[in-house]
């Protein structure tokens, strides 16, 4: 029967009845805090095109860490930008490096918080590719995924939680898999960058993590805008060479690829919501064109609705006080 006997607006009137009859809801529990670590000590640089998110060395990123703990988050993910940056990427090797101490700091300060670990070679080398190149300017995958399996063991062994491989190189879950498994670190979950898009949205990320090509685009291994069946293909490999959680970046402008990966695998689907999307919800709201807290609400639920069970964000410790409060 139509109207007048349905009436839907019946459950909108007042907020009480929509907080009833909400179908998807945000918690703290669903988001995971992206952490930049630079060299130094007492350091908390802005990063200029990202309001409110800085670089940060180790006892920075710890402080940072604990006020996340204290607000509810319970994940971050660290990324790093090393001084040294040289061909092969060796700074993210260095089992005293930036990623393996804030890793031991961060979990002797808070041990109760998951510490994930970005795996690439992009902010560690002078040419800014995610795997080795070679004479000619290619990327060549098989050596690269030799090198990323040795620095997702690094970071297991200094204690992280969960390596989350970007480079999106063929076989690198597989590599990194095995290796752990070999190593005693079969308890280590691999969250794979399943389907990474060559997006626009980067931008500011690269400015905080000091990644930017120095040649060419990552065009070549990351995937092209259009395809949808080509992430669902990288995905199910993904899952099949042992990946534990799979990540579909960036979110915003890809909801139907969160759908289908949602729709077509049974482990946790992790969405990013990267530093242009922030940036421009950011933006616009300095400039007072939109509400920014009812917008990070708005596009993190849409994410959330889409499918994914994890969402990285910037807003992650935004939202938790939010939702507290």
């Amino acid at each position: 029967m139509g109207f007048p006997l349905q009436r839907p607006r019946r459950l909108r009137r007042t907020e009480t009845w929509r907080r009833l009859v909400r179908e998807t809801t945000l918690s703290a529990d669903d988001f995971v805090y992206p952490l930049f670590i630079v060299p130094g000590r007492g350091v908390r640089r802005p990063v200029s095109s990202m309001p409110g998110i800085a670089q940060l060395s180790v006892d920075e990123a710890v402080r940072e860490a604990r006020t996340a703990f204290d607000a509810g988050v319970r994940a971050v993910i660290l990324f790093a930008a090393p001084a040294h940056k040289d061909p092969a990427g060796s700074a993210a090797l260095d089992p005293d490096g930036l990623v393996p101490q804030t890793i031991k700091a961060i979990k002797a300060e808070c041990p109760d918080l998951v510490v994930w670990t970005d795996v690439c070679l992009c902010s560690a080398t002078d040419h800014g590719h995610c795997g080795h190149v070679t004479p000619a300017g290619e990327i060549d995958n098989d050596s690269s995924v030799e090198t990323l399996a040795k620095v997702a063991l690094t970071y297991a062994r200094a204690g992280a939680d969960a390596v989350a491989p970007s480079d999106m190189m063929d076989g690198r879950v597989l590599a990194m898999r095995r290796l752990l498994d070999s190593e005693g670190l079969s308890h280590v979950p691999i969250v794979s960058y399943a389907a990474k898009y060559a997006s626009s949205f980067y931008g500011p990320f690269r400015e905080a993590a000091e990644s930017a090509p120095a040649f060419g685009d990552r065009r070549s291994y990351q995937m092209d805008p259009p395809n949808v069946r080509e992430a669902l293909r990288e995905v199910l490999l993904d899952v099949e060479e042992g990946a534990d959680l799979v990540m579909v970046k960036p979110a915003g402008p890809y909801l139907d690829v969160i759908r289908c990966v949602r729709d077509a695998v049974n482990v946790p689907v992790v969405a990013y919501q990267v530093s242009g999307e922030f940036s421009l919800i950011k933006a616009a709201a300095e400039r007072g064109w939109i509400d920014e807290r009812a917008a990070a609400f708005e596009t993190l639920t849409g994410i959330k609705r889409a499918g994914a069970d994890l969402i990285i964000t910037y807003y992650a410790v935004d939202m938790a006080r939010w939702l507290r409060s």
